[in-house]
């Protein structure tokens, strides 16, 4: 497994600190978030860009993946008025084409929550639109499409592997995989394994972290109660390889480079056990 840093819990410092950390504690790679003041897509595509490929080329540490903030703040294309999902849509076009722009793997995106009184029969449609059009302007620009489920916290729309799997039942295309973070089935008390067994090869990344079972908050790797060393050694005899990113966020932003570390060395050695 490759192991990256997301580059969120880096927030309140500069993006060079990201990459330099992740080059000087042996992270294989990195997940560009696309916030500010690091890589809001509008930012890059007036310029910013240049410099956010320079610091990958320059510290050795290739981009995995472009994760345009979309779960509502403030963009949101599962609520809200046609011009807001319009608003939304371009948004995520726009990411997408940055994170082509900077060699990104993927563009991780999510369904997030359509509000409490929108029948299913409503938000459905409207999500499957949604993923048509993205999906087409992968195709037209080589980029794939990453759909994450979240847990019930934080939306109603994509939540389990089922849901995932209805997803792909309707739209086939293979530039529109998914990811596993596993504090997702953790809090919806679904197998991690489910995703592999139900959705196989469509899984292209995972993000790793603990879970305290109740609520959606992440936790560093061994803080929580999630059995991760049996969780990650039974994902290997599965023969998943691919890419695997600490998701740290905003509880330990006050201490990235510690933090960062920390949880690099227990991965590896959860993984090891």
């Amino acid at each position: 497994m490759k192991f990256c840093m997301f580059t969120s819990g880096y927030m309140r410092d500069p993006l060079e600190k990201a990459f330099r950390d992740a080059a000087e504690l042996g992270y294989d790679g990195i997940e560009i978030w696309g916030g500010r003041p690091h890589a809001y897509a509008p930012d890059l595509a007036a310029g910013d860009l240049k410099d956010l490929v320079r610091l990958s080329r320059d510290y050795g540490v290739p981009i995995v993946g472009y994760t345009p903030e979309t779960n509502a703040y403030p963009y949101n294309m599962m609520i809200g008025s046609e011009r807001m999902r319009r608003d939304s849509l371009d948004y995520i076009k726009l990411s997408m084409d940055m994170a082509a722009a900077m060699g990104a793997g993927f563009t991780l995106i999510s369904a997030a929550h359509a509000g409490y009184d929108t029948p299913k029969e409503v938000y459905w449609p409207r999500l499957l639109d949604c993923l048509r059009e993205l999906v087409a302007h992968g195709d037209s620009i080589g980029m794939t499409l990453c759909l994450e489920a979240l847990t019930r916290y934080e939306s109603n729309v994509v939540c389990t592997a089922d849901d995932l799997a209805q997803v792909f039942r309707e739209i086939s295309s293979p530039r529109l995989v998914t990811m596993c973070d596993v504090c997702a089935p953790y809090v919806n008390r679904e197998p991690v394994s489910s995703y592999f067994a139900k959705l196989g090869d469509r899984v292209r990344h995972l993000h790793l972290v603990d879970s305290d079972g109740i609520s959606d908050t992440h936790y560093l790797p061994g803080d929580g109660n999630m059995p991760l060393g049996p969780l990650l050694r039974d994902l290997k005899r599965r023969g998943y390889d691919g890419t695997v990113t600490l998701e740290l966020v905003t509880a330990y932003i006050h201490e990235p480079t510690c933090y960062a570390d920390l949880a690099l060395r227990r991965a590896k050695a959860l993984l090891a056990d």
